[in-house]
């Protein structure tokens, strides 16, 4: 019991020392996903009146009942979304939805006339969702290794999971859902069915790109430094932790292994977490299909 009572001082800029590794490379990967994403955006969802969720999907249907371009309202939408987030997540969050939020915009508005450039026939309604599914996923994955986000309603999910006390799941289904169900009254059912394609292909990608293939990672990890690992999950990254009793098979030593179950855009960061704070940290990561039960 005492252990679970335990004082345990860490290192407050850990976070900042994980996102100053590999600096240029996660800068060229961030540039680099935001692009694919523009370029799916502009060359095969828009034209298509595809409504996919998040800022971007309601996008097009803001376009096609007011006229507006989607890059200004995506802008606008990014600049409201980060003041809410600075309010109501915290200076942290909200910089890790920064450059993605304000660039994405920029990169919709840069790529606008990308049809003219890469002729595709629009007409073809089933490959544009099956490409813009993929290009698009490949762009996501690639924005959440490096350990960014686009924002949108990223920021409005982490909003709604933190204060209706629901999974980030549950968030998006809100959120995207009603967006996604917002196209229906717009464009028909028909629409809806390109979206689904969409969003089963993009989470497909994302995910592949990232680790694996499912939504969450089990990180089992054994290290000396189990207490700094165990408050750094529970404090910067807001996840459980489960903690079991073991010993090693050839040293015949007893020892703890942590248990943490996280979403698959977090990996990178409990990974490099758990480097920064014990370099000599054994751990394995594993997909998780499921997950019930916990806050």
């Amino acid at each position: 019991m005492n252990f679970f009572k335990k004082k345990v001082s860490i290192d407050e800029n850990i976070i900042k020392r994980i996102y100053k590794k590999f600096r240029l490379r996660r800068y060229l990967e961030l540039i680099a996903g935001l692009l694919l994403v523009a370029i799916a955006f502009n060359l095969f969802l828009l034209p298509n009146n595809i409504v996919f969720g998040g800022v971007s999907g309601f996008s097009i249907i803001i376009k096609n009942i007011c006229d507006i371009e989607p890059s200004k309202f995506i802008m606008l939408s990014s600049v409201v979304l980060l003041i809410i987030s600075l309010i109501f997540l915290g200076k942290e969050k909200t910089f890790a939805s920064l450059l993605g939020s304000l660039l994405l915009p920029v990169f919709v508005e840069l790529t606008a006339n990308v049809g003219e450039v890469l002729k595709f026939d629009t007409s073809q309604i089933l490959l544009s969702a099956i490409f813009g599914g993929i290009v698009f996923g490949l762009g996501a994955g690639l924005v959440f290794r490096a350990g960014f986000t686009s924002g949108g309603t990223d920021i409005i999910n982490q909003i709604i999971s933190k204060y209706m006390k629901v999974s980030m799941g549950s968030a998006m289904i809100m959120s995207d859902g009603l967006i996604v169900l917002g196209g229906v009254f717009v464009f028909g059912v028909t629409k809806l069915m390109y979206a689904l394609i969409v969003l089963y292909i993009i989470s497909i990608l994302t995910d592949k790109v990232l680790l694996g293939i499912s939504d969450s990672k089990a990180f089992y990890i054994i290290a000396e430094k189990d207490d700094e690992i165990k408050e750094f999950i529970l404090k910067y990254l807001g996840h459980g932790v489960t903690i079991f009793d073991a010993r090693g098979g050839f040293t015949n030593e007893r020892q703890k292994v942590l248990l943490c179950v996280i979403p698959t855009k977090e990996y990178f960061k409990l990974k490099e977490g758990i480097h920064e704070i014990d370099s000599t940290a054994f751990f394995v990561v594993t997909d998780a299909y499921e997950v019930y039960g916990g806050e």
